[in-house]
């Protein structure tokens, strides 16, 4: 069940918003860094790639566990040690002189990233009142986007105007003045009802659970499929100029806040509706994609609306996981995390055949398979839960 707290709601929000945007902004930030990681540490851009992947494997691997083993100590000591472990981390990357030093301060936080984020949905939900839920975790979100927003650009332009070490110490400050926030607003909050490991675990006998997860790696896989390969089909495809590739991908990362915004507010007055109409609006703009691509007014139009849509997605994972299995919340959404990263990988796999097999333009194809999928399974379950009030 959801726990309640007794705290300032408007601040607690804020700062867990704030909490997720440094994690995320560590997580993403490096992507615009990994030139300069190689030159610097004077290893492959393969190799710096380490940096990334390895991290998005601890994210996968810590997803379902972590938050189930740390799901009863207290939120705001998890809080205090999460935050303070990537701070010191961020910290100690700024001196690293050997590029393991790097990977292994890089990859240590990585392991609690779930642990903080699934906490961070699981207290908003206990914040809200009665049916309004969705709309505290959609400001959760609204830091995610942030994070991946902000991370890219600003790690890129310090690095480029700066230094490498510049970048490093932005990630520190983001985390260290959220710790600072954390340890002198938040209030103690112990969990006083534990649920055990087994009880939790038993959750993954429900159908609904499993087929949720399905659902959410297929709904992910349609939106990141694609946008993974936006740089290169903007360039390749639409014909557009770097520097205004760069400008594209930020309005997309924009709407994803619009969008996590306007999800709160659908999923509290029409949850159902906006899970099934949503892998058919985006298999629509695939289909657009197919026919106007190539046209620049068309393709602006497009990724303001995809970068909408990639915002009410996160919301949708989320949500569509958590209600499946609200008698174990952090368990919940650890593996709505491990699901939404396998989604992002799977999706990447084969939209990635598509364009080997016939080139950039039909990356949406890959998209359009899952959107299909992902309707199968979203269409079936939402019969399902048609039939119970307390998701309907």
């Amino acid at each position: 069940m959801e726990q309640k707290y007794t705290v300032n709601k408007t601040a607690m929000l804020f700062i867990l918003a704030a909490g997720v945007f440094g994690i995320l902004n560590t997580e993403m930030g490096f992507i615009g860094i990994l030139p300069y990681i190689s030159e610097n540490f004077h290893v492959s851009v393969v190799q710096a790639g380490w940096l990334i992947s390895l991290f998005a494997l601890g994210v996968a691997i810590a997803g379902p566990t972590m938050p189930l083993v740390m799901s009863r100590f207290n939120r705001k000591h998890l809080m205090v040690f999460i935050l303070a472990l990537f701070t010191v981390c961020n910290v100690i990357a700024i001196f690293a002189d050997n590029f393991y030093v790097l990977l292994i301060v890089r990859v240590l936080p990585a392991f609690f990233h779930p642990v903080y984020c699934s906490m961070a949905f699981t207290v908003a939900a206990g914040l809200a009142e009665p049916g309004e839920a969705p709309k505290a975790v959609a400001k959760i979100n609204v830091g995610v986007s942030a994070g991946m927003v902000a991370g890219v650009p600003v790690s890129n332009f310090l690095a480029e105007q700066f230094s490498l070490s510049a970048s490093m110490a932005f990630f520190a400050v983001a985390t260290f003045v959220v710790l600072l926030a954390t340890l002198i607003m938040v209030p103690s909050m112990p969990v006083t009802k534990r649920m055990s490991y087994g009880s939790q675990l038993a959750v993954l006998k429900k159908p609904m659970l499993l087929a949720s997860i399905v659902a959410v790696i297929f709904l992910n896989g349609s939106i990141f499929g694609v946008f993974n390969y936006l740089a290169e089909y903007l360039s390749s495809v639409s014909g557009i100029m770097p520097a205004l590739v760069s400008i594209l991908l930020f309005v997309y990362g924009l709407c994803n806040i619009f969008g996590s915004m306007l999800a709160g507010n659908l999923l509290t007055s029409r949850p159902l509706t906006s899970v099934k109409v949503f892998p058919l609006a985006v298999a629509a703009v695939y289909i657009i994609l197919l026919g106007g691509g190539n046209i620049w007014p068309i393709m602006g139009i497009m990724v303001i609306i995809w970068g909408l849509l990639g915002g009410i997605n996160a919301n949708i994972n989320q949500y569509w996981i958590a209600n499946a299995a609200p008698e174990a919340p952090d368990f919940a959404n650890g593996l709505f995390l491990t699901a939404a990263n396998m989604g992002c990988v799977l999706g990447t796999t084969i939209s990635g055949w598509f364009i080997d097999g016939f080139g950039t333009e039909y990356v949406v194809l890959g998209g359009l398979l899952f959107c299909g999928l992902a309707a199968l399974v979203v269409w079936g379950q939402c019969y399902n839960r048609s039939m119970n009030p307390a998701l309907a």
